[in-house]
């Protein structure tokens, strides 16, 4: 299945983009994150497992067990803070 991909903040100048569409298997949100650390380079550091890493699909925060659906907008961005 086809998914977009936006990625926000330290994530996005990590990943050297903004957004990409991407074409596959992953059928939830943790899934589609260990995709994307398995091609390596930024996208393995910028995602890893042991980084704080704040989900949304359809624009709605979500906890990564979620199921993707065809067509759907996956973004990942880094916790934020106030002050």
């Amino acid at each position: 299945m086809k998914v977009q991909i936006k990625y926000f903040a330290s994530i996005r100048e990590a990943m050297g983009c903004s957004s990409e569409t991407l074409d596959t298997q992953a059928s939830s949100v943790a899934a589609l994150r260990d995709a994307l650390i398995a091609r390596g380079g930024a996208a393995a550091e910028a995602l890893a497992r042991g980084r704080h890493v704040r989900v949304a699909l359809n624009q709605n925060l979500v906890d990564e067990s979620v199921s993707l659906s065809e067509g759907c907008e996956v973004a990942f961005f880094p916790p934020v803070t106030g002050g």
